[in-house]
């Protein structure tokens, strides 16, 4: 039996499945490399790059598991493995504390603008306080957008800063709203994005969500407010919130996610770079030691119950 690895994952899965069967690593391939690799493989270990589809899958002769170290499985066709019986394993949760942290580390760079203020101090040497009157999290009242695992926790840690909670999801029963001292809503996203000072995001991409928020909602959120997109790319409508910030209806956009994910040789000519107000990261939110960890020993144990591995 064999495994390969394509993306930077915790050294244990290698070490543990080692036990089972040869283990091959190959980080971050192009499809075309993965569809001439991936026939000997019964076990593929990945994240989210590049794109499982029905190609990929049709050279995967012997595929019968496919690990996905991190939450979403939109970049997987379902359908596609469904039908060739391969199952697909994804880490709902295990990552949550650290996006929820990230989460709440962007919401004060916002408020702070300590980024801009950083980049004033060390690249500019300029030393200038009064350019950067911030607001206090204290009495806000956070929106978040997907009200799960992840939500949760940035609801509890948002609460811990004194902020009021609001939170959508259509998935949800009532009660779980109030247990976690949020005033929630099934059915009225609207109800979060026009009510809140923070409006966060932690819901997977679909046709559902896709430009969830843009500039018809936008216009009608409270004036400075603020956009996290913790997410995918895609759910904020990026031309839209570029146009925000510069006319000053957004106070600020956070994002770990982009539309077209940027990497090597990628193109960085985003409007959104220009503006001071805009701060992003390269899709980090579950890059600690600790959710790794965590998710590592997750997926050996369900490859291992899917394969009947002693």
């Amino acid at each position: 039996m064999k495994c390969l690895i394509i993306d930077e994952v915790a050294p244990l899965i290698a070490v543990e499945l080692g036990q089972y069967m040869d283990v091959d690593t190959k980080i971050r391939p192009t499809k075309a490399e993965l569809i001439d690799l991936i026939a000997p493989y019964e076990v593929l270990i990945m994240r989210v790059d590049p794109a499982i589809d029905a190609e990929v899958l049709e050279a995967a002769k012997n595929l019968k598991f496919i690990g996905v170290c991190s939450v979403g499985l939109n970049h997987i066709d379902m359908n596609a493995a469904k039908e060739k019986g391969i199952i697909v394993q994804n880490a709902p949760g295990l990552n949550g504390n650290a996006v929820a942290e990230l989460t709440l580390c962007k919401m004060l760079e916002l408020a702070r603008n300590t980024i801009t203020a950083n980049n004033d101090v060390k690249i500019k040497h300029e030393w200038d306080k009064y350019k950067f009157m911030g607001t206090e999290l204290k009495g806000k009242t956070v929106g978040i957008l997907g009200f799960g695992r992840i939500g949760q926790r940035v609801g509890f840690l948002c609460r811990a800063f004194g902020m009021k909670v609001l939170a959508y999801d259509p998935y949800l029963p009532m009660e779980i709203f109030a247990k976690e001292e949020a005033e929630g809503t099934q059915t009225d996203p609207f109800f979060v994005l026009h009510n809140a000072d923070f409006v966060t995001i932690h819901v997977p991409l679909n046709d559902e969500t896709r430009n969830l928020v843009c500039k018809e909602q936008i216009e009608q959120m409270h004036p400075g407010a603020f956009v996290l997109n913790m997410s995918r790319g895609g759910i904020v409508n990026e031309e839209d919130a570029y146009e925000a910030l510069k006319n000053g209806k957004l106070g600020g956009y956070a994002t770990d996610v982009m539309v077209d994910e940027l990497s090597e040789g990628a193109d960085f000519n985003s409007p959104l770079f220009e503006c001071d107000n805009f701060i992003v990261s390269p899709h980090a939110g579950a890059q600690t030691v600790d959710a790794m960890e965590a998710i590592g020993h997750f997926i050996v144990g369900k490859c291992k119950e899917a394969l009947q591995l002693a």
